[in-house]
């Protein structure tokens, strides 16, 4: 697929406070900026009604308004789950779990620029990559927000038309909903002997990942050249391979998984500190034919995690010395 001109993205980014919070929503259009969502903390006591409170009425979908939904035909045909599903919003393009984590969900594709007025998302404007993050599967304002595709990328029933990278971001919730429990993995390196495994299902069938890197990068545009969010498109070698080297480079665990161009791509972006912008990013790969699910025996490693983590045979010397 040829990668598109550099557009704003949007970070999904932190859901820290437990207490009760009201949010401040701030979103700046400069070509370089990144949208961040921040909680705050008001006062516990209600406002004083002094009048009867005005209730606006709800927008009115327009009777065809199906039809301006693009969907991907698919010869197999959509599996049940997704037929229920597109029932309650169009906008649902997967569903992703981790085992052992609470990270079991739908997951939407971001609607892209929306208009303000707008007889399906409401009366405010947005900017790509933004309409999520404080927003519930119904469209109705939900701090935690959804888990959210890049607008950009393709994640339908042609797989080779599908986006070398699928990016999907959520908040980190304090209460380990969204992506809150993925912080296992940064805390507990042991957690990834435990769930190395990611499913992720397309409105058409059923994918398995396997982790083979995370790290925490900035989600500032300055501040770095490694711009994930704006890396859906990994078409040549020379892409790819830089993306996978400064995820394998700055990984906080030496996983040893192998991953190829060619390989389809998952990266899982989260908030991880607003002093300085910085995210957590989970990155995997699809199993490859022959790799099982659940089986990390069967997953293709690098020689040189292979090497390392073979136990060396005694020499002959020592074995001589061992008998005597």
């Amino acid at each position: 697929m040829n990668k598109p001109a550099k557009i704003v993205s949007a970070c999904a980014a932190c859901g820290i406070a437990v207490a009760l919070g009201a949010y401040v929503y701030k979103l700046n259009s400069g070509e370089n900026d990144v949208p961040t969502f921040s909680s705050v903390v008001e006062s516990t006591v209600p406002p004083v009604a002094t009048e009867e409170p005005v209730t606006e009425p709800e927008p009115e979908l327009p009777a065809n308004w199906a039809e301006g939904m693009k969907y991907v035909p698919s010869n197999t045909g959509m599996t049940d789950r997704a037929k229920q599903l597109l029932k309650l919003n169009p906008d649902i393009i997967g569903w992703i779990k981790i085992d052992n984590t609470i990270c079991d969900y739908p997951v939407v594709i971001d609607p892209g620029e929306v208009e303000e007025g707008s007889p399906f998302y409401g009366p405010e404007a947005y900017i790509p990559d933004s309409y999520y993050l404080d927003h519930d599967l119904d469209r109705s304002y939900k701090r935690s927000g959804t888990l959210f595709l890049d607008y950009r990328d393709v994640f339908g029933s042609n797989e080779e038309e599908q986006s070398e990278n699928l990016v999907i971001y959520g908040h980190n919730m304090a209460d380990n909903t969204m992506f809150g429990s993925i912080r296992r993995y940064r805390q507990d390196y042991d957690f990834y002997d435990v769930s190395p495994f990611i499913e992720l299902s397309s409105n058409y069938r059923d994918y398995e990942y396997v982790i083979f890197a995370f790290l925490i990068t900035s989600g500032s545009y300055d501040a770095t050249d490694f711009h994930y969010w704006n890396m859906e498109e990994l078409d040549t070698k020379e892409d790819f391979d830089f993306f996978v080297d400064r995820c394998k480079s700055w990984a906080m665990l030496d996983t040893g998984v192998d991953v190829q161009y060619g390989d389809k791509l998952l990266t899982l972006s989260t908030c991880y500190a607003d002093e300085d912008n910085s995210r957590f990013l989970v990155v995997a790969r699809r199993l490859r034919d022959g790799e099982v699910p659940g089986d990390m025996s069967t997953i293709v490693h690098t020689e040189e995690w292979i090497k390392a983590h073979t136990p060396e045979e005694p020499s002959e010397e020592t074995s001589e010395e061992a008998q005597e």
